[in-house]
């Protein structure tokens, strides 16, 4: 009940609708109590009195009832229909809003896939139980009080001896629907976890087709269907069950009732049509008893769902703003860590970084792979938050201002770059006012305006997922144009240049080139060739500092750079060696 109680707050801002339709519902349980009422004057007074007069009334008032049910059941249904529908339009905004406060660390622990099934699947179960069955329960509360009172108004004894079995008929409600909400919590997660299957497979279905592991992920499709296949077996062994149960309980209600509605009859205490108008309230209200079983199941569902939305609904990030958090105007770009540490889960990433960046100097951040170096860039538009320490802009510490204001204020081009399913203008101007002028600028800038007016729609042209429809070298570029638009004081480029062929490679570092100019400039590389003109190069070891300088200076200090310098351009010597030996030997 507590679940449901807090579904049903969602109600609230839609509680006039929902008075009119619990008002047309009441309407159609009185038409149903009413067309078993009906039944005693139809027999008593048409069949074994022959009144002809009434073989003209009651029939017409036999047509109104039913129309006026019929007006009443549109009425209800579509009040109920748009309170419905707008409480889980407005829990499915209330999910999406939670997602997107949640910071990086949540979607580093939970797949896409599982949270992509509580947006879509969880909240159509929630949907479920809200609409259909909510409405189905209230119709049926209420066709079942008036037909009480019919049977009770009919025959009091009859109905006081017919009406024993009915708590009876609660046991199977309550224990199976208990059973059900288990089953469909383990139902939800299966399907979540089915969800984040085939968002892994599908997105890197080019992965599973140079490895020929077609077979090997059916497999596992099979395990995780197979899976779905006996918790859902399990659900319609319930349901399957409690149908009989409702239809046993129900032949032993009515077989009383003949027994000992004929003794009255034949005694002379009552008329067949009394009988037969009771029977027909009788049968008629043990129809709307079964079927509160059923969607009794389907509410059941809904609640064991509703556990999965509210989880994500009351999960409070990590990283949240002060309450006196102030605004951050546009800054000058000088950043500082002050015995910095920072901690993911148990194991602690960085160690007592100190480091002071001046405005519009550009540095390098190099090292190893897993070091900590895209981690020390993340932590400056706190995506997450320090262990201990401080790290500041122009000597305000970022935990004082709003994150908006913070992010405002920062720039970041990617290796793996996020291109939106949109058009090239909405994706450059991505988190700015749209202005074309400002975008082309941007775009001639990037270097990318050339190859953007050759598109078919120019810059109306829809890249695709991720940019799919665009080659590597284009989306940088475009990325490129995005973080120009932006116009942000601090920038951020996190290898965004690795995977780019030479000739790509070339064209990019010419607009990141233009991108840098005037900005604070952080730069993580792998490959040490694109970082030698640094104004200063980090250099990062086991999650700690340990060189500073610039490239020539560190070159000499025949540290861990030197080392880093020495690996790779001996790598790529040898490499050199390798294609001129194939090519004499082809020669």
């Amino acid at each position: 009940m507590v679940a449901y109680l807090r579904l049903l707050q969602f109600v609230k801002p839609y509680r006039f609708k929902l008075a009119l339709a619990m008002i047309f519902m009441s309407l159609v349980a009185a038409t149903n109590g009413l067309t078993a009422y009906i039944v005693k004057p139809v027999l008593d007074k048409i069949f074994f009195e022959k009144n002809a007069e009434m073989l003209y009334i009651i029939p017409f008032a036999v047509i109104l009832l039913y129309l006026c049910k019929g007006i009443f059941e549109y009425l209800q249904a579509y009040l109920m229909g748009f309170v419905g529908q707008k409480v889980v339009n407005d829990i499915r905004n209330l999910v999406f809003d939670s997602l997107q406060r949640q910071p990086l660390s949540f979607f580093d622990k939970v797949p896409t896939g599982a949270n992509i099934s509580r947006v879509i699947n969880d909240v159509n179960q929630v949907q479920t139980a809200i609409t259909d069955s909510f409405t189905a329960v209230m119709k049926d509360a209420f066709s079942i009080f008036a037909l009480i009172f019919v049977v009770f108004y009919r025959d009091w004894k009859l109905a006081t001896v017919a009406l024993v079995i009915l708590p009876f008929s609660a046991y199977p409600i309550v224990s199976f629907g208990k059973k059900l909400r288990k089953i469909s919590v383990n139902t939800q997660r299966t399907v979540a976890r089915l969800t984040s299957f085939l968002h892994e497979t599908i997105t890197g279905q080019r992965i599973v087709k140079a490895f020929s592991m077609e077979e090997y992920e059916n497999q596992r499709f099979k395990v995780e269907n197979d899976n779905l296949f006996k918790i859902n077996l399990k659900r319609y062994k319930i349901r399957a069950l409690s149908h009989p149960v409702m239809e046993v309980l129900g032949g032993i209600a009515i077989g009383v009732v003949i027994w000992y509605g004929g003794r009255q009859i034949i005694a002379g205490h009552s008329t067949p049509g009394n009988f037969f108008s009771f029977t027909a309230a009788l049968l008629m209200l043990y129809e709307p008893i079964k079927r509160l079983n059923k969607e009794n199941h389907s509410i059941q569902q809904g609640l064991g769902a509703s556990q999965r939305v509210f989880e994500l609904i009351d999960r409070e990030p990590e990283i949240i703003e002060k309450k006196d958090a102030v605004h951050l105007h546009r800054v000058q770009g000088i950043i500082e860590f002050k015995d910095v540490f920072f901690k993911y889960e148990d194991k602690m990433i960085l160690k007592n970084v100190n480091l002071k960046i001046n405005r519009n100097e550009v540095i390098a951040i190099v090292g190893q792979s897993g070091v900590g170096k895209t981690t020390l860039v993340n932590l400056i538009p706190r995506f997450y938050d320090i262990a201990s320490g401080l790290i500041k802009i122009d000597d305000v510490d970022i935990r004082d201002v709003t994150l908006n204001s913070l992010r405002d204020n920062i720039a970041l081009v990617t290796q793996d770059v996020i291109l939106f399913n949109d058009t090239i203008k909405n994706n450059i101007a991505y988190g700015v006012e749209v202005d074309m002028a400002k975008i082309e600028e941007a775009a001639r800038t990037a270097y990318a305006h050339e190859f953007i007016t050759k598109l078919s729609k120019s810059y109306d042209t829809v890249v695709g997922e991720k940019g799919a429809r665009l080659s590597g070298g284009q989306k940088q570029r475009i990325a490129i144009a995005r973080a120009l638009h932006k116009n942000a004081p601090i920038l951020i480029l996190d290898e965004a240049t690795s995977s780019l062929d030479t000739v790509s490679e070339l064209e990019v570092q010419k607009a990141l080139e233009n991108l840098m100019k005037g900005r604070t400039t952080i730069i993580i590389a792998h490959r040490l060739s694109t970082v030698m003109n640094a104004d200063r190069i980090i250099v990062i070891d086991g999650g700690t500092i340990v060189q500073e300088g610039a490239h020539a200076q560190l070159i000499q200090a025949d540290g861990p750079y030197k080392k880093l310098y020495d690996l790779q351009f001996r790598d790529n010597e040898n490499k050199k060696i390798i294609k001129l030996g194939k090519r004499a030997k082809n020669e």
